[in-house]
């Protein structure tokens, strides 16, 4: 199973040069460094207006130097091996940057079109590469965005270590970037598949079932619990097939083969608009876009697709 929306380093991320701001300082300066532009969350792109093509708009030092002197938040990435190029993110807000008073598209500065990055993932026009980059970048924005103040006293926090920790002035807490784990699981009784279609979905989209971790939980009472809560099934045995980093905002998605031990579904209305069992047929034309009422699931840029071609391709 390998979904190709995945926070999986394409870089070295040289940790070891974080609590180094001297050798920080003189690599933001090189030539060989790249600054991605994060505005509200949304990194911005370069784009074609029909937004077939697109990638992230790398800026150089002049561009963002000022704002960085100014105290906008920013992250070291790391660096990528081949190249030798050197990656950053500064954290920006729509109070930083002008109006352009255009159409997002038809811009060309600095800081525009900034997309989310659900929307790219969705669209699947940047590579899986860019991808990575755009994930940890934005994921490190909204720890920044959600952290500025200190957890136990209340006090404003400040960034250091390069990006990736903030420190409380006051009583000298120390907060480091935060992932929730989250269990996503395609329950099958063997024959078939549980798909969902949730009020936030686009019309006629079904998906895997998905819920978080909670204290207490391992992995497999999480899946058991999530399902029977969601659609009334319970669950026996409970596979473990890989994981996937989705930054939106902090997720890790732990996914799972749920093997179900009892078949009505009842959804819970409060999160689950319709649920049903699928054949691999069923999946088969979903997939291909053939299904005759039209309904689809998640593409290739999500873990849901990997865990249903993993029970489409083992019969």
């Amino acid at each position: 199973m390998k979904p190709t929306l995945s926070m999986t380093p394409m870089l070295d991320r040289m940790s070891h040069l974080r609590g180094q701001p001297d050798k920080i300082a003189n690599i933001m300066h090189s030539v060989q460094s790249r600054f991605l532009i994060v505005i509200d969350g949304r990194p911005v792109i370069s784009s074609n207006v029909d937004r077939t093509e697109a990638s992230l708009k790398w800026q150089r030092w002049e561009t963002v130097a000022s704002f960085i002197a100014n105290g906008a938040n920013w992250a070291f990435l790391g660096r990528e091996a081949k190249s030798g190029e050197t990656f950053f993110a500064v954290f920006l807000t729509g109070l930083h940057v002008p109006p352009s008073g255009a159409p997002e598209l038809a811009t060309d500065t600095p800081f525009s079109p900034a997309v989310d990055l659900r929307s790219l993932a969705t669209q699947g026009v940047i590579t899986p590469e860019e991808q990575s980059l755009a994930g940890q970048a934005t994921a490190l924005a909204n720890w920044h965005i959600n952290s500025r103040c200190c957890g136990r006293c209340g006090a404003k926090t400040r960034s250091d270590n390069a990006g990736w920790r903030r420190t409380c002035w006051s009583c000298g807490r120390t907060a480091f970037p935060r992932m929730d784990p989250a269990v996503i699981m395609l329950v099958t009784d063997g024959a078939r598949a549980v798909l969902a279609h949730e009020a936030r979905f686009p019309e006629n989209m079904y998906s895997t079932l998905a819920g978080f971790v909670e204290p207490g939980d391992d992995v497999a009472h999480a899946v058991r619990r999530e399902t029977f809560e969601e659609v009334g099934l319970t669950v026996g045995r409970v596979e473990f097939l890989g994981a996937q980093p989705w930054p939106f905002p902090h997720t890790l998605m732990l996914g799972c083969l749920a093997h179900a031990e009892s078949a009505d579904l009842s959804p819970d209305p409060t999160e689950i608009e319709d649920a049903r069992w699928f054949s691999r047929a069923d999946l088969k034309q979903m997939n291909n876009k053939t299904h005759p009422d039209g309904l689809w699931f998640p593409g290739a840029q999500s873990i849901a697709y990997a865990l249903i071609m993993h029970f489409l391709n083992n019969v």
